[in-house]
């Protein structure tokens, strides 16, 4: 069984076989789903800022 994972910034699903998965020196595991998300973590950006996540008042899919 494929593990579902989300992305660690945005809080969107990742589909199996996508996004990238990055591993800090201390062994802490982030995973991003696409160059969007780790490009703004790495920016040092909040996702409560930003309306394109989760956190951020993004409309979920299943409210359309």
């Amino acid at each position: 069984m494929v593990e579902k994972r989300t992305c660690d910034f945005s809080g969107e699903e990742i589909e199996p076989g996508t996004g990238t998965m990055f591993v800090r020196n201390d062994g802490t595991v982030l995973h991003f789903k696409d160059s969007k998300a780790e490009k703004n973590y790495f920016l040092g950006r909040e996702p409560r800022d930003l309306e394109w996540t989760r956190a951020g008042g993004a409309p979920d899919d299943d409210e359309e």
